[in-house]
This record gives structure tokens, C-alpha cells and sequence, in this order.
């Protein structure tokens, strides 16, 4: 299943850099959940063609990640996010016992996050 996942992200990241068949293959063995039988039918090649064609694509998208690090830097950046979002959430209940040094410590907080996000984009 993790693969799976993984794939799936890999090919919304990358997808459209594979070739034709190598997108085709990909999309309809993780996406579309067909076998590998089903997919040479549907693309008129063996079952080793498309076992092939899909190390292939697989290792391909691997190798955008390793060199572009994109997955990882939306990861990186969507905890971030969360972090910020239960922040101000925190900042709100504080603000209705007015606790202000505490806000002022979780606004500085909010704020060096933001600036790592944007200096990492």
C-alpha cells in the first residue's frame, strides 16, 4: 500500500516529464489499478514489456525526486502550514484571556516559519 501511495505522488509530481507509454503504463497500473495482463492488452505489448516499461517509469520518478526534491518540499511545507494553523489557533484562546507576552512569543513563531517557507520556495 505505501508504495502505492508513493507512486501515486510521485506521478502527480512528475507525471508528465515520463514518455507516452511510460505515463500511460503508470496511470493505469497505480491509477487506474489494472494488472499487468490488462495493461498489455491495452496497449498491445507483453506482459514482460509492460513489467518493463514500469521499473522503468518507476525508477524514473524515483530519479526526478532524488534530483528535484519537489514531493519533499511540499511535505515540508504543508507541516509548516499545520503548525502555523494550530498557532493561531493558539493565539485566539490567548487572546480572550489576554495573555499578551504569550501571543507575542506565537505571532514570532508564525512569523520565522513564514520566512522559512518563503525562503525555501
Amino acid at each position: 500500500m505505501e508504495k502505492l501511495v508513493e507512486m501515486g505522488i510521485l506521478f502527480d509530481f512528475y507525471g508528465k516529464l515520463l514518455s507516452e507509454k511510460q505515463y500511460r503504463v503508470i496511470d493505469l497500473y497505480y491509477i487506474n489499478d489494472f494488472s499487468l495482463a490488462e495493461i498489455g492488452e491495452e496497449i498491445n505489448i507483453s506482459r514482460q514489456g509492460v513489467y518493463d516499461i514500469l521499473k522503468r517509469a518507476e525508477n524514473r520518478l524515483v530519479q526526478y525526486e532524488d534530483k528535484l526534491g519537489l514531493v519533499k518540499k511540499f511535505k515540508d511545507t504543508n507541516e509548516k502550514v499545520k503548525i502555523i494553523l494550530n498557532l493561531t489557533n493558539d493565539i485566539m484562546m490567548l487572546m480572550e484571556k489576554k495573555k499578551l507576552s504569550e501571543i507575542n512569543s506565537k505571532l514570532q513563531y508564525i512569523q520565522k516559519i513564514s520566512q522559512e517557507i518563503i525562503e525555501e520556495g
